[in-house]
C-alpha cells in the first residue's frame, strides 16, 4: 500500500511537472520565429530521437536498447506510437499555419476530457465524487467554448483525441521514458533528416541570413521536447488516466495566460468565463486529492 502511495506521489509531480512546462513552452516557439513551423517540426523530431538516443545508449547500453525491440509486435507498436504522437504535433502546426488557433486552444481543453474518458472506458478507472465534479464543471467550460464559437471544432476533436490515443498507449509501457522515446521517434529519424537537408539545400529551412540566433535556439527542440514527453511518459504510467486528465488543464491555463498578458492576443469575457469554470473544477479536484493522500498517510 505504501508503494501505491508513492507511486501515485511521483506521478503527481511527474504531471503536474510536465504540464507547467508544456504550458510555458510558447515562449519558446515564439522565440523562433521567422522559422516556418514545419521546419521546426522536422528538427524537433530528429533532434528528440538524437538526444533520446545518445541517453539511452550512455544509460542503457546497446545491448539493452535492442533487447526491448526483439518481442513479437514491439517495432510496430513503437511505429504506430511514434506516428501517433508526430500526427498531433503536424496538426497543430497545421492548424496555427491556416489560422484555426481557436481550434487548437478548443482542442487543449478537450483533450484532458478524452484522456478522463478513455481511462473510464478502457481501464475501468473509478470515479470519485470530486473527480465527477471536476469532470462535469470541465465539460461545461469546453461547453461553454463551444456553442460561444458556433463551430463543429473537428480539428480540435482530431487534436483532443489523438494525444489521448497517445496517453492510452503509453499507460502499460513499462519502459524507461527516454528508450521509450527513442524507439517512438527513430523510425522517422531518417526520413527527418532527409527532409532537413533537402530544405536547406533548397533554401527553405531554417539556415538563412538574419536566423542565427533562432538557428541556435532550434536545437534545443530536442531536449526540450524530450524533456516534456518524457514527464509525460512517467506520469502516464503512474497515474489513474483520470487523474492525468484533469492536470492535463494547468497546460491551456498557463498557455492561455501568456497570450493574453505576455502576448496580447484577444480573450473576451465568455472565453474568461469558460475559463472559471474549469478552474473551479481544478480546484475541487485538488481537494479531493488532498484529501485522499492525507487519509492514506
Amino acid at each position: 500500500m505504501e508503494n501505491e502511495k508513492k507511486i501515485y506521489r511521483k506521478g503527481l509531480t511527474y504531471g503536474v511537472s510536465c504540464s507547467v512546462l508544456w504550458g510555458l513552452l510558447p515562449i519558446y516557439w515564439q522565440a523562433l520565429k521567422p522559422i516556418e513551423s514545419s521546419v521546426i517540426l522536422v528538427y524537433r523530431i530528429l533532434l528528440v530521437c538524437v538526444v533520446c538516443g545518445a541517453l539511452s545508449w550512455k544509460l542503457y547500453g546497446i545491448e539493452e536498447i535492442k533487447k526491448h525491440l526483439r518481442p513479437k509486435g514491439a517495432k510496430l507498436r513503437f511505429f504506430l506510437t511514434g506516428l501517433l504522437i508526430t500526427f498531433n504535433w503536424q496538426l497543430y502546426v497545421w492548424a496555427v499555419n491556416t489560422d484555426q488557433v481557436v481550434q487548437t486552444c478548443i482542442g487543449y481543453y478537450i483533450e484532458p476530457l478524452v484522456i478522463s474518458a478513455f481511462g473510464i472506458l478502457f481501464f475501468k478507472e473509478k470515479l470519485t465524487n470530486y473527480k465527477l465534479a471536476a469532470i462535469g464543471l470541465a465539460l461545461i467550460g469546453v461547453a461553454v467554448i463551444l456553442v460561444h464559437f458556433m463551430e463543429v471544432p473537428i480539428v480540435a476533436l482530431t487534436l483532443g483525441v489523438s494525444f489521448a490515443g497517445y496517453a492510452v498507449l503509453k499507460k502499460n509501457n513499462k519502459l524507461p521514458s527516454i528508450l521509450s522515446l527513442f524507439y517512438e521517434t527513430m523510425y522517422l529519424a531518417l526520413p527527418a533528416l532527409a527532409v532537413i537537408l533537402y530544405l536547406e539545400k533548397t533554401g527553405n529551412g531554417a539556415i538563412c541570413a538574419g536566423m542565427e540566433f533562432q538557428y541556435f535556439l532550434l536545437f534545443f527542440s530536442g531536449p526540450v521536447t524530450a524533456a516534456t514527453l518524457a514527464l509525460f511518459s512517467e506520469a502516464a504510467g503512474r497515474l489513474p488516466l483520470v487523474t492525468l486528465g484533469l492536470i492535463e488543464y494547468i497546460m491551456p491555463t498557463i498557455s492561455l495566460a501568456l497570450g493574453v498578458f505576455l502576448f496580447e492576443e484577444p480573450f473576451d469575457a465568455v472565453q474568461f468565463m469558460a475559463f472559471v469554470i474549469v478552474w473551479i473544477g481544478l480546484a475541487i479536484f485538488s481537494i479531493g486529492e488532498w484529501k485522499e493522500v492525507k487519509a492514506g498517510q
